[in-house]
């Protein structure tokens, strides 16, 4: 992708109109509709990469938005964190076909707790007002999907070497939803799930301790000790990487309670950020 054809396309004199401060960009369709939002620190700067691309593999997602696109339009903004929020919400609004992250809800899961009078209840779902019925505590949303939902399963399963996992049909009534999962358990202590909460809103991981004891009392899981061992690390990565850290974006701002939509949580991250380090943000979204 040469220069003339970036001047071709989006005007030759683009870049001596756009400033050096921060700002949102949006690349457009031949038929208008907007394939690509990106924020800059420098908009200048960032639109004149797009202009000057090589051959490098690194610039191979940047050279196919130039490609796709018929034409470009910025907006400069007073600040990087008013960028980052405008960017957010642009994605989440338009959900163009070329940026990932923030654009899908699948990528959002919560994960939900809860009990009846036979069953620990637990739920893994983008779609938490699904299961209002059940009078379940959420907890998220998260992002990394696939930590959360690896977590899921091997909380699932190990829980499942301490009680029994109940047959769906024998679960409170629910609509099997794709992506979902709706789980439950019998004959597992009720003071095992004590600690379960805590763990999920990033407080305190104290629970793997006791789930560690409770499995060494179970002769299926010193037999497998191995696996189990590598199941209650995915617990612990996914603890550390993702409970605490919306545990402590919530604390920064104030923030009560133990769930957040994922309409709310990207923007929550960029405010908790500058809250922490007003000059050194980084987008979150993948360049």
């Amino acid at each position: 992708m040469s220069a003339l054809t970036f001047d071709l396309k989006f005007g030759e004199g683009l870049l001596g109109e756009v400033g050096t401060g921060p700002g949102v960009y949006r690349y457009a369709d031949a038929a208008g509709v907007v394939i690509y939002v990106g924020k800059a620190k420098n908009l200048r700067r960032r639109l004149a990469s797009y202009r000057n691309l090589g051959r490098k593999k690194a610039q191979r997602k940047m050279r196919r938005i130039v490609k796709a696109a018929s034409s470009l339009s910025y907006e400069e903004v007073a600040t990087e964190e008013a960028a980052l929020l405008l960017e957010n919400q642009l994605i989440r609004e338009l959900g163009p076909a070329l940026n990932v992250e923030g654009a899908f809800s699948f990528l959002y899961p919560a994960i939900g707790i809860g009990r009846t009078s036979k069953h620990a209840l637990l739920c893994f779902t983008t779609q938490p007002e699904e299961y209002a019925a059940h009078g379940l505590s959420w907890y998220g949303t998260f992002r990394s999907r696939l930590r959360a939902k690896a977590a899921f399963a091997a909380l699932v399963d190990l829980l499942s070497l301490i009680g029994h996992k109940e047959k769906r049909t024998a679960l409170p009534a629910h609509t099997p939803l794709r992506g979902s999962r709706f789980v439950g358990l019998r004959q597992v202590p009720a003071s095992l799930g004590d600690g379960l909460p805590a763990f999920f809103a990033g407080a305190d991981g104290a629970f793997l301790g006791e789930l560690s004891r409770a499995l060494l009392q179970k002769p299926r899981a010193r037999r497998d000790a191995s696996e189990v061992q590598e199941k209650l690390g995915l617990l612990k990565h996914f603890f550390e990487s993702d409970a605490v850290r919306l545990h402590a974006a919530l604390s920064k701002l104030g923030g009560a309670g133990t769930f957040v939509p994922r309409s709310e949580r990207d923007a929550l991250f960029i405010r908790a950020r500058f809250e922490a380090a007003p000059h050194a943000c980084e987008s979150l979204t993948a360049r």
